[in-house]
């Protein structure tokens, strides 16, 4: 009796601790940022999907295009249909891992997120400095990365080179809370 109790007991322990090794943001936030001398170019979205396994510091991002808000409705227009093409690749992801991540520290951790950023039907290898809060069974990760327009073979007319950075700057943060089925 006492051997069928504490296996139930460490049965429900386990299966508790596999599930909170997993924390996923399902309103994660991306924002870029394009300066040029004709014009600023911001731009936020707040439907990323990110799930991060904190057990091993994989992470996973997706986020819709199309779901981009910006100032002006020909901005986003023009950034859907000619330059990320939305329609015909709709989504950017990144997959990759949190470096030293220690599930275990309390304390802010400064860490470097290494992995593959994919968009416009091209992938490039990133290492990204990010924060990690832990507040309780949550934790918040955020930071910044430049983003090399060409390197995304995002073509941009001669007439508007002006217009157009060569290099935009992108923000995010994803608050994670405990991964439930």
């Amino acid at each position: 009796m006492i051997k069928h109790t504490f296996l139930c007991i460490s049965i429900l322990i386990f299966s508790h601790e596999l599930r909170a090794q997993k924390v996923i943001a399902r309103q994660g936030h991306v924002a870029f940022f394009s300066y040029t001398s004709v014009e600023n170019i911001k731009a936020e979205n707040n439907q990323v999907l990110g799930i991060v396994d904190l057990q091993h510091g994989d992470i996973a991002v997706s986020m819709l295009m199309n779901a981009f808000i910006f100032e002006k409705a020909l901005m986003r227009e023009h950034f859907n249909e000619s330059y990320v093409e939305s329609d015909i690749f709709p989504k950017a992801t990144f997959e990759g891992t949190i470096q030293d991540f220690d599930v275990n520290q309390q304390e802010d951790q400064t860490r470097i997120v290494k992995g593959n950023f994919s968009m416009h039907g091209v992938t490039k290898e990133l290492e990204i400095k990010a924060r990690i809060e832990h507040i309780n069974e949550n934790y918040i990760i955020s930071g910044t990365f430049e983003a090399v327009v060409k390197d995304y073979e995002i073509k941009i007319p001669p007439l508007l080179a002006g217009n157009i950075a060569k290099t935009v700057s992108v923000n995010f943060r994803f608050e994670c809370l405990p991964y439930e089925d």
